[in-house]
Order: C-alpha cells, then sequence, then structure tokens
C-alpha cells in the first residue's frame, strides 16, 4: 500500500476512534435528568440512590489532581506508545493535561492519544449521554459480595440508538449509591469505519466517594484492524487555591502542540 495511503486511513482511524472513545469520559459526567415520563416502568430505589451519588462524586472531585497512565496499541502495525501526564481538575471544573513523558511510536502520540486528549477538551456533556433514567432502561440482575461490599448489579439498555450510548452493566455499591464498575458495547459508532467499541471503566471507593481508576477500551476498525487503549488514574491529591487559580489562567499544552481544556466529567 502507498505510504501516502496508508498514512491517510491511520489517520482517519484515529480521529474517528478518539471521538468515540473520549464518550468514556464523556458518559462518567453523570448530570440528573429532568422529570421524564416514563411510563409504567418499575422504578429501583438503587437508581435514585445512585443518580445523587453522582453529584456528590462530581463535587468530590473539583479541585482534584492525579496521574494518569495511557497506553495506546496499533497490534496489526505493531505500535505502541505510552504518556504519562498530570490531569488536574480546577474548582470551576475546568480539565488540564500536562505532559510528564512519552515513550514509544510518535504515530500513536500524534494520531491517537494526542487525538484522544483533542476530543476530550471538546467534549461538552449536555445530559443526552448520561447514565440516567431519561436515557437508560435499567434491569435488576443481581448483587455480588466483592472485598467486604455489596454491589447491586444493573442491566442497562438505551432507550435509542445515539453515539454514546452502551448497552451493558452497572455496578453500584450498595452502601454509598457510587459507581464501581461500568461496562459494555456501544450500540452505534461515529463511524462506518468502525465496527465495534466495547470498555471497561472501574472506580475506587475512597471515603464513601468513586475515584476512576481504570479504563480498558477495544475498538475493532474496518482499516487497521484492532485499536486499544487503557488508562490508569493514581496518586489523587488535592490542589492549593494559589496553584488552582494559575491552572484557570491558561491550558495546559500536551504532545503535539495540543491544548486541552475542558468541563470536568469524573
Amino acid at each position: 500500500m502507498p505510504r501516502f495511503k496508508r498514512t491517510f486511513r491511520l489517520r482517519l482511524m484515529a480521529a474517528t476512534a478518539a471521538s468515540c472513545l473520549v464518550a468514556l469520559f464523556a458518559s462518567c459526567d453523570l448530570t440528573a435528568s429532568s422529570n421524564t415520563d416514563l411510563g409504567d416502568e418499575p422504578k429501583l430505589a438503587i437508581v435514585d440512590k445512585y443518580v445523587d451519588a453522582t453529584h456528590v462524586q462530581q463535587e468530590a472531585l473539583r479541585g482534584a489532581q492525579m496521574e494518569v497512565d495511557i497506553d495506546a496499541k496499533l497490534p496489526r502495525l505493531e505500535k505502541q506508545g505510552k504518556l504519562k501526564a498530570l490531569r488536574k481538575i480546577s474548582r470551576l471544573g475546568q480539565i488540564t493535561y500536562k505532559a510528564l513523558g512519552f515513550s514509544g511510536d510518535n504515530t500513536v502520540k500524534q494520531e491517537v492519544i494526542t487525538r484522544y486528549l483533542a476530543a476530550e477538551s471538546e467534549a461538552r456533556d449536555n445530559g443526552t449521554i448520561a447514565i440516567t433514567p431519561a436515557n437508560y432502561k435499567f434491569r435488576y440482575s443481581g448483587r455480588i459480595v466483592q472485598n467486604g461490599r455489596t454491589l447491586q448489579v444493573l442491566e442497562l439498555t438505551p432507550r435509542k440508538k445515539a453515539v454514546g450510548l452502551f448497552k451493558g452493566d452497572l455496578w453500584i455499591d450498595a452502601e454509598t449509591g457510587m459507581p464501581v464498575r461500568e461496562s459494555g458495547q456501544f450500540v452505534k459508532t461515529p463511524s462506518v469505519f468502525l465496527k465495534k467499541i466495547a470498555f471497561v471503566r472501574d472506580y475506587e471507593l475512597r471515603d464513601g466517594v468513586a475515584f476512576p481508576s481504570y479504563i480498558e477500551s477495544t475498538v475493532d476498525t474496518r482499516i487497521v484492524g484492532r485499536a486499544e487503549l487503557q488508562i490508569h488514574f493514581m496518586n489523587y491529591a488535592k490542589q492549593d487555591d494559589a496553584e488552582d487559580a494559575a491552572e484557570n489562567s491558561s491550558a495546559t499544552e500536551v504532545p503535539g502542540g495540543t491544548h486541552v481544556a475542558a468541563p470536568a466529567g469524573q
């Protein structure tokens, strides 16, 4: 295949994959839906508890900073890369990234990781893909005990086939109502070049609040095969007021010259 065609196809795949991967972050902005007529569907008390808990979660994460390891791979092309960054959420809800180091293939850095961060900066959650009764049907599936905690498992079915909505499972901590795991497959891809997007998103409970800990996603493309992305979150801390004010004054540059600033979703 001529090199320019291969480069074009890689860029096209990366752009469309990044737009869908960013939905993993955007869907975490769990804004309570407005009063919606849901007919005669049974109402689950754990769902109301969950929606209320996500407001507490969002407020707790404002003013926080965390280290992030982003690993991306294009196995078919035998290309991979890893970015270590500092992710900061201001008191006003802006998210910025400060690159701490990168290793690996520059194509993966520019066409997968940097595009992903740029796509996140453009994401604005308006409630259309939030996990709420307005967007999903909830079915109680059972409960499990994990690390001494009782988790309620719900099956999620989107009310419509729209980009950003997924069919899968939601694990909720019975005591706090906080999310512990979200997993599934998106019901609609943003491009004909993408065949399937699946993910697992895990949270860690700290003092009764769910903090994101890990995201794994696979994107099956029609051009270059599978794209894989893993994100690890670690070392949470609160920013001091002076540092927070400085962060609000400008965005932070990440590899490739991309400046990232986005509303806090998680």
